[in-house]
């Protein structure tokens, strides 16, 4: 059990670095290594990735606070942004984890390995924006809002590798577009929270500590340290060039991606 929890705490000092350098929310990384501890742990199948993908958002909860908190003394979080795509996130977040738990873990992990490769692709191309394109109306963020948040539900994520793309692509400098996604994670981790504890509450064969599907010494591990790392995080996001980063980022995820395939065959 010891074991177990130094490995929920580096999962959570890295997922913490991850949400302050890039706006991911960490949850990129903290998804497929859950899914590795679960197995190991010999959790039920069945429920391994709902588990993996609650257990995610709800940590996120804690590292976008401090992440978004550690953006915003640096002036890069973007409020009017915020508050004209949080009603969307809101909406489809919590539908998108109501219907992500019905789904198969099976069908979740390939959705999930799908995404990673997508992800991963976006950013080796680093393609720019239109210079004359400019962010949407509010039912269009609306829109974009429900898009993100169903997606994020579906792959346990705080939104970070959609919403920042998408920022950029209307023309929101990047250091605000991290900043932003940051703030943008806690409504996505809260509604989808809700949507995966409502879910599991009266699944059968869920571990000793589970509260819905969310694992809660999991849980705990993760937040302790990402909590703590994720200030340093949005230093350096600040400091180092952030096309380099996303290279980086990109190789790391489609080796997570090709490990998360191979494990299903």
């Amino acid at each position: 059990m010891f074991f177990i929890i130094l490995v929920y705490l580096f999962v959570g000092a890295i997922a913490g670095i991850l949400a302050g350098l890039l706006g991911v929310g960490g949850g990129l990384v903290i998804v497929p290594m859950l899914v590795y501890t679960f197995t190991w742990q010999h959790f039920s199948y069945e429920h391994i990735m709902h588990l993996a993908l609650g257990t995610s958002l709800a940590s996120i909860m804690f590292t976008s606070i401090s992440s978004y908190s550690a953006h915003n003394r640096l002036g890069a979080v973007r409020w009017d942004i915020f508050w004209r795509i949080v009603p969307g996130i809101l909406v489809g977040t919590f539908l998108g984890s109501c219907v992500a738990s019905k789904m198969s873990t099976a069908f979740l992990s390939i959705f999930f390995v799908i995404f990673l490769y997508y992800v991963a692709f976006q950013m080796i191309l680093d393609r720019k924006p239109n210079p004359s394109r400019q962010l949407p109306e509010k039912w269009g963020m609306f829109g974009v809002g429900n898009v993100i948040g169903a997606v994020s539900s579906f792959v346990g994520i705080g939104g970070g590798s959609l919403s920042v793309p998408f920022m950029i692509w209307c023309n929101v400098p990047a250091h605000h577009a991290i900043g932003t996604s940051a703030a943008i994670g806690l409504p996505i981790a809260i509604s989808g929270t809700l949507g995966y504890v409502y879910s599991g509450m009266y699944a059968s064969q869920l571990p000793d500590w589970s509260f819905g599907f969310v694992y809660l010494p999991a849980f705990a591990g993760i937040v302790s340290a990402s909590v703590l790392t994720a200030p340093f995080g949005a230093k350096i996001a600040h400091r180092l060039p952030v096309k380099r980063l996303k290279q980086v980022f990109a190789v790391l995820l489609t080796i997570m991606g090709t490990r998360v395939l191979y494990g299903l065959f």
